[in-house]
Order: C-alpha cells, then structure tokens, then sequence
C-alpha cells in the first residue's frame, strides 16, 4: 500500500504572511493619493495670511493712509521706479467715475476662473459661494482685489455686493474685469476701478474660486497685504515693508520747498534730518 505524504497541501489560493500585532502596530499606513480638498487648501493658507495682515493694518496708520492719497500714483510710481519697481502699475484699469475719491488699503484678493455652463448654469445646484464670503469677510480698510484675467465679457460685481463693502468699511474694490451698475456703484461712494463697465451677470464668464492668494490683476502681480492706492490716474501696488519709506519722502519734499539742502536729507537721511522727521510725524505731519 502506498505511503501517504505527510506534508499538508499547499492551497491554491494566494496566502498572506504571517503578521504579528506589534508588527501590524509598527508597519507604515500607506499614503493617501487623494488629493487634498481646495476648501482644506484655502484655509490651510489663510492662517498664516491673517495673522500677518492683522500686524500690517496696525502699521497703515490714518496719517499714514492721508500721506499717500495725497502724493499721487504719478509721484508714487517715480519712487518705486528709482528701488527697481517697475511692474507695480496695474494696466488698462480706470476709476468708475472720476470723481470718486483716492484710495488707500491693504490688499484682500479673490480669483476668479472661467464659468462652465454644468456648475454656473441657470440650473446648476453647485454654484460658488466664495464672492459673497468675500463681501462678508473682507476687512475693514482693505482693498478688494479681483481677478478677473482681465475679462470683461461679464460683471465681476454689481452695486449691492460693492454696497455691502462699503458698508462693512472696506477702502476700495479693484478689478481688471467690470462692474455693472455703475451709476450705483458710484452712489455706494467706494472707490471703484475697473477696464470697462459690463452689464451681464457674473456667471456666464467667471466663477469665483478662491480667496486670500496671490492673483494677477491687470498684469501685476498682487499678495494679500500689499498696499494698494488709486487716483484718477491709476492703481498701483506697494510692497509693505518699504511703504514707510513713502512718509520720509513726502516730509523731505516739504523741507526742499522750504530751501533746506538735500546734503543729509536725501537720498541718504542724517542723524538731524532723521530726528526732525520724527518730530514732524509726532506733530501729525503738519507742514
């Protein structure tokens, strides 16, 4: 009689090795691909934004804010030009109305991207919701910075949402796009500018997609916490660690007017100049 094999059969299915607990514990959980949800993203970024925008509205102080709506964004570009900023001029975008007031404030942006008819429809159910958050979060003294990509095919807001900026105490809106209503926009009394006034709604060309990142708007690059200024003749971004350099400037101007020699005073500034600058910004920068 034949011996039997006294060896167990191997099955004919696939095993998995033998693990014990503490290597189970031990052993790497595989690594996520899916990517990380934009609304995860944007508040991830935010953080760090808030806090350093938090810091720079104390230091654009109202004397500080009346000094650059008073120089101008011919003179404020001459200086920039001299430091090597060159493409801090935004292009082919123009005040509402030119008799709307200058405009100062801290950069607060929103981006746009193409509308598609399946999301922005007419009977789309997932339609954005980032531009009236935008209207509701936008700081006090901020400038609303839009882009558009210099589309104009629609409005990138209307009377009531700019309305309710002004409302909540915002400096300005900004957009390389349009505006529609502007005769009520121009009512609100917030500085608006824009490439040209376009009357169809938002949706059938721009969704709104994010807040508080960099954007392109007129061609210029723009970061949350810039200092944006506008007259009639254009909006301009300044970069805010050198903004204070702008004050210095303005008084230095003033004490040429008056005959004073620029031998200490500028472009270099000497102890004496530094000290009587410092006396004249405590005296409320009275000429």
């Amino acid at each position: 009689m034949p011996r039997r094999c006294s060896r167990t059969p191997k099955p004919c299915w696939p095993t998995r090795p033998a693990v014990s607990r503490r290597s189970a514990r031990r052993a790497p959980r595989p690594k996520c691909t899916r990517p990380m949800p934009a609304a995860r993203i944007r508040r991830r970024s935010l953080r760090p934004l808030d806090r350093e925008q938090e810091k720079r509205m104390k230091e654009l102080s109202s004397e500080l804010r009346e000094v650059l709506a008073k120089v101008g964004t011919s003179t404020l570009t001459g200086v920039l030009n001299r430091r090597g900023l060159k493409s801090m001029t935004l292009f082919d975008v123009r005040p509402v109305r030119d008799e709307q007031p200058p405009m100062v404030g801290i950069a607060y942006t929103m981006r746009f991207i193409p509308s598609r008819e399946d999301k922005d429809g007419p009977t789309s159910t997932n339609r954005s919701m980032i531009q009236p958050q935008a209207m509701e979060e936008c700081p006090p003294g901020h400038v609303l910075m839009i882009d558009s990509r210099g589309d104009s095919r629609a409005a990138s807001a209307g009377d009531l949402y700019i309305g309710r900026l002004k409302a909540r105490g915002a400096a300005g809106v900004v957009t390389d796009g349009g505006f529609r209503d502007t005769n009520g926009v121009f009512r609100t009394g917030l500085p608006a500018y824009h490439r040209r006034a376009s009357s169809p709604p938002s949706p059938i060309a721009h969704r709104p997609v994010d807040l508080q990142l960099p954007i392109s708007c007129g061609g210029v690059a723009v970061y949350p916490g810039d200092i944006v200024v506008g007259d009639r003749d254009a909006v301009l971004v300044i970069p805010p660690d050198i903004v204070e350099n702008y004050e210095y400037e303005e008084w230095a101007e003033l004490e040429v007017a008056k005959g004073r020699s620029l031998k200490g005073l500028f472009p270099v500034a000497g102890d004496d100049a530094k000290r009587d600058y410092e006396a004249w910004k405590k005296a409320g920068g009275k000429k």
